[in-house]
């Protein structure tokens, strides 16, 4: 069985990961149950930059087959943000921060239009590598919905769901999702044992 490293120590983004490519000829290792503990730079200026850059540095420092997503949200009222910085926007890496910041700095903002964006990159210890990206469309809205998802996902409103991503369960959450999108794009390019299709 052949081993990819997710690059990542989110749990909820893991679940995401494994539920959507759910393929038994791998095993799926997060950057703690391999050992890794070295920070990763992302200082791209896109979300495809900074997924290439987490899967990159991965691959090389283990030798392995390495996929990242970097996503966030974009809002069309705020001139795109918070973007690449969605994680941080508060300055503190907790989504409830983030999420106040955000309804603050859209209080007065009559487009709510907003979309998640997901890049996601696998690369190997040859250089190649696949990188693909995605989006969620749907609006910010002020009252806080659901307890499932993460992030921003109790103020996301999807209309074709009539609801936010938090109050969906995953697996109909993944029908649409930014990152389901961007994952199965790279399952369509990939082999059963993650090789690169020719």
């Amino acid at each position: 069985m052949k081993t990819v490293v997710i690059a990542t120590n989110n749990k909820n983004k893991v679940k995401e990961f494994k539920s959507i490519l759910n393929n038994p000829n791998i095993e799926f290792k997060t950057l703690k149950e391999i050992g890794f503990t070295e920070d990763i730079i992302e200082d791209g200026k896109t979300f495809k930059e900074n997924a290439l850059i987490k899967a990159k540095t991965v691959s090389k420092k283990l030798n392995c087959i390495a996929i990242s997503d970097d996503s966030g949200l974009e809002c069309r009222g705020l001139n795109w943000e918070p973007g690449i910085y969605s994680a941080r926007y508060a300055g503190t890496h907790d989504d409830e921060d983030n999420n106040q910041l955000l309804l603050k700095n859209l209080k007065n903002v009559s487009d709510r239009y907003a979309r998640y964006v997901c890049a996601i990159c696998v690369y190997y210890p040859n250089d190649e590598y696949l990188l693909e990206q995605d989006y969620c469309e749907g609006k910010i809205i002020d009252d806080r919905r659901g307890t499932n998802g993460f992030g921003y996902d109790p103020y996301f409103y999807v209309e074709e769901f009539g609801q936010t991503l938090a109050e969906v369960p995953l697996e109909k959450k993944n029908t649409i999702s930014h990152r389901q999108k961007a994952l199965r794009k790279i399952k369509d390019k990939i082999n059963e044992d993650f090789s690169i299709i020719r």
